[in-house]
Order: C-alpha cells, then structure tokens, then sequence
C-alpha cells in the first residue's frame, strides 16, 4: 500500500490517522505541493485532479480522502466505523456535514491566516456566522456524548480533525473555545496518539 501525498496536507492527515488507527501501514510517496509536483503529469496518473492524497493498493487506485479512509478502514480492523447502523448513519451524517457545512468556511480563515491567501473581511464574516451555526449544532451533539457519532471515535471525527487543527492558530479559535462540548472534545481528540502521529508530533 502506498500514499501519496503531504505532512502538512488537511486531507493526507485524514488518512494518516486513519492508518494509525486501524495499526495498518502504507509507503509514505511524498508530493511537493510547493514545487507544484501534484500537476505533475507522473501524479495526474494517480489522481487526475491534482489534488493530494492519492493511494495505491496492489494495482488499485483511488482518490478524495474521505473515500480513502473508509476504503482503508474497511479493508483493515473497521477501528473507526461503528458496528451498527443507526451509529454509522449518524457517523457519515457528520461527514456530510464536515464536507459540506464546515469545511467550506473554516477553510476561508485557513487561507487567510495560514497559507496567506487573502479573503476580504466581507467573506471572512460569513464564514464566521456559518460556522457558529455548525458549532452550535455540534456543541448540542457533544453534549450528551464523547463523540461524534456516539460512544466511539469514528471517521466522523477524524474528517473535522486536520481542519481545526489549523483554525486553532486563527482568531477562528474563539468560536470553538467557546463551545464548552466542542472545546473538550477537542482536547480528547486532538491527544489521541494516532493523530498525534499524523500531525508528526511522534516523529
């Protein structure tokens, strides 16, 4: 099994963590984001988008991260999908959530206070009224449970993971501190060795 893709990527720390969780190892192909090596044509042939990460299994190939996690963990232990339906329902509800509610906007501070990609004040405040909506939502979620999708840690929340990992050295941070369920769930997950590993604090 061989990962192409890079440390510092969101969506390869998704995957990362995933391989640690499930104790699976893969051949660590790195793609220089910053030399423009994921346009290349020799990468474009393992993920036509040019995007990162990409994987590689005994001839099998596929691409987007979340497609990725489950392919891995369900080829391994299953160590983050829960055993039942009603709690893997809810888990991939959360992804859908990440994908479509959270991300989109978290990725706007992201931008501008990381990877220096200026957004003007009027976008960076719509991403800010989106956000506290999702975390409300799942400040409400936590209240009653450890995670996500229940008493498990699951692919739910190892999709937000890499995404407040960056927020976190944002003014963003706030909207998550705040959030006391949000804010304590952070700290138990964020401990976790696997992801420990991913974010290469282990290495």
């Amino acid at each position: 099994m061989k990962l192409y893709g890079h440390p510092m990527s969101t969506c390869t720390r998704k995957v990362l963590t995933t391989l640690a969780e499930n104790q699976t190892e893969a051949q660590f192909e790195m793609v220089d984001l910053f030399k423009g090596a994921h346009k290349a044509p020799a990468y474009l042939a393992h993920q036509p988008f040019g995007q990162v990460p990409a994987l590689e299994d005994d001839g099998f190939q596929i691409y987007e991260s979340r497609a990725i996690c489950r392919y891995i963990d369900g080829k391994s232990k299953g160590a983050v999908t829960p055993g039942d339906a009603k709690s893997r329902a809810v888990m991939e509800q959360w992804i859908s959530i990440e994908t479509s509610n959270f991300t989109p906007s978290v990725m706007k501070f992201i931008y501008h206070h990381i990877f220096n990609n200026a957004q003007s004040q009027e976008t960076l405040d719509a991403a800010t009224a989106q956000l506290e909506k999702v975390l409300d939502v799942m400040d409400k979620q936590l209240a009653s449970q450890p995670f996500l999708a229940g008493s498990a840690f699951s692919l739910a929340d190892i999709c937000f993971m890499p995404y407040i990992e960056y927020a976190m050295k944002t003014p963003a941070a706030t909207l998550f501190t705040s959030r006391p369920h949000v804010a304590k769930w952070w700290s138990t997950v964020s401990a976790r060795p696997s992801w420990q590993k991913a974010i290469g604090a282990n290495n």
